[in-house]
């Protein structure tokens, strides 16, 4: 560390005690089945067993044995094993959705498995040489594009209907970066390939640009927030967003499309809306519009900088196979999407990437983090990323890198910062040559976790970059206003930022 640090050896060795530690209280395997079946997002009648699903191309009574032989007889009672039904539709109740081997939860509220926060994990686990964890993580995810058609927001049955952020190729040559295993590396590919398509074609395509946006399958409300996203007065979120659209005019979309004044209800687009917006892993923000919910008429920067990192992945990865051929088709793939985001998402005035609303054929100006990902995938050419980079006083805050430029009550906009947010900001200025802009952020952002340590003995899921504190939940109105314990990005991330700055 150098000697301009705000921070000592100590403190860092600290924390880094604390996150290697924590990596096996978040992991989750057979043995720990109840501990994962147990989740306080929905309704549980005391007495009844927790229910465990699993998938129809199973095994079930193999399955069955080998959980018999992981778990105490008393564990076993409390859990009941199904099949899981070849319908989505037909499950009447809620329960999780098994995988085969360990995985690592991100913590507290969230105990289960997540798709994108499942990256930043795997970045902490490499960096602490934790191999087999590691190695598992990605197996894990790949388990769930094979049995479960893609890879969900979370293992449970009631995430079935949505993805999340597509960073799986990015995981499978992190992990091969290590392992050299080329023989692992081609039994990806077909899972690589079925996951690519689940984005690219209808509804998750937008044939008009040609881009890709968020689209959750699912209809009616989210069961997870009807029951657990209550405030003080136990109103659900829903609730509080109907009183939002009762009391305020909204300009930014057609408010009749999501809600009706005269009955006071939200309509089933909104909850396609609110879904999807769960699905692109930024819930809650405006980012587009209140609460999210105009998503589904967005091509946004983030997911197609995700899609041009997985095309490249696959010729990356077609390249190391010896199918010169193939991989020329996926890099070609990457630079047409390169020249559509350009056309579409690069927005010359503001010198920032925004999404566009092809409802509307306009970009939206709302400045998001999300405007570093092409900086972070090397979409950018050196005179984007000199803009991008000369607007990062719109986005730096004394703890880093605030989310949006907007004060909204939702826990996605400002004054709230998150650790991937900051590390792809970080990156994507090194990836250009900005490293003293990109250390300072790192330092920012390491210097407040390390303060918060010291005074919560945790790292936390999310923090208020402004005041540098961890303390955010009376400022977030929307959504789930509680800071989760753990917290398994936050740990990865940190560990990345201690690496960088080494």
């Amino acid at each position: 560390m150098t000697t301009t640090s705000p921070f000592t050896t100590a403190q860092i060795d600290a924390v880094r005690t604390y996150i290697k530690k924590t990596w096996k209280t978040l992991t989750r395997s057979h043995e720990h089945l109840l501990q994962s079946a147990k989740d306080t997002k929905l309704e549980h009648k005391p007495g009844t067993p927790w229910l465990v699903y699993i998938s129809p191309s199973e095994d079930n009574p193999n399955i069955q044995s080998v959980l018999e032989r992981s778990l105490s007889k008393e564990d076993m009672r409390q859990i009941e094993i199904r099949t899981l039904p070849q319908e989505v539709e037909a499950i009447e109740e809620h329960g999780l959705l098994y995988l085969p081997g360990p995985y690592v939860v991100p913590g507290g509220r969230f105990n289960e498995m997540y798709g994108w926060d499942s990256y930043f994990i795997l970045l902490g686990l490499l960096r602490d040489g934790e191999w087999e964890l590691a190695q598992s993580q990605v197996d894990q995810l790949l388990y769930q594009v094979q049995h479960y058609g893609t890879i969900l927001n979370s293992n449970r049955t009631y995430m079935l209907s949505r993805s999340q952020p597509p960073v799986l190729s990015m995981m499978v040559l992190a992990l091969f970066q290590h392992t050299q295993d080329q023989e692992w590396l081609s039994l990806t590919v077909p899972l690589l390939e079925q996951f690519y398509y689940y984005w690219v074609v209808p509804p998750h395509l937008n044939p008009a640009t040609g881009l890709s946006r968020y689209y959750a399958l699912g209809d009616g409300p989210a069961p997870e927030v009807l029951f657990s996203e209550r405030d003080e007065e136990g109103k659900s979120h829903y609730e509080r967003v109907k009183e939002h659209y009762q009391r305020f005019e909204i300009e930014d979309y057609d408010v009749s499309l999501y809600y009706n004044r005269e009955t006071d209800e939200l309509s089933n687009l909104f909850y396609k809306g609110d879904r999807t917006m769960r699905e692109s892993g930024f819930d809650i923000s405006n980012r587009f519009g209140p609460f999210s919910i105009d998503i589904i008429h967005y091509a946004p920067v983030c997911l197609n900088s995700l899609l041009y990192q997985m095309e490249q992945d696959l010729a990356q990865i077609n390249d190391i196979l010896g199918n010169e051929q193939l991989a020329q088709q996926w890099r070609d793939r990457a630079d047409v999407r390169r020249d559509r985001m350009n056309q579409y998402l690069w927005d010359e005035k503001q010198g920032l990437y925004l999404d566009y609303n092809f409802h509307s054929g306009n970009r939206r100006y709302y400045e998001f983090a999300t405007t570093f990902y092409p900086l972070w995938m090397g979409i950018a050419s050196q005179a984007q990323a000199k803009s991008v980079a000369s607007n990062l006083s719109l986005f730096e805050a004394p703890g880093g890198i605030f989310t949006s430029t907007r004060v909204t009550g939702n826990q996605w906009d400002a004054p709230f910062g998150w650790a991937p947010l900051t590390l792809i900001a970080v990156q994507g200025l090194h990836r250009y040559g900005y490293h003293q802009q990109g250390d300072r952020i790192a330092r920012k952002f390491l210097a407040m976790v390390i303060k918060e340590f010291e005074r919560r003995g945790s790292l936390v899921e999310k923090y208020d970059v402004e005041r540098c504190s961890a303390q955010v939940s009376d400022e977030i109105c929307f959504g789930y206003s509680s800071n989760e314990v753990g917290f398994g990005w936050t740990n990865g991330v940190v560990l990345e930022l201690l690496a960088t700055l080494a």
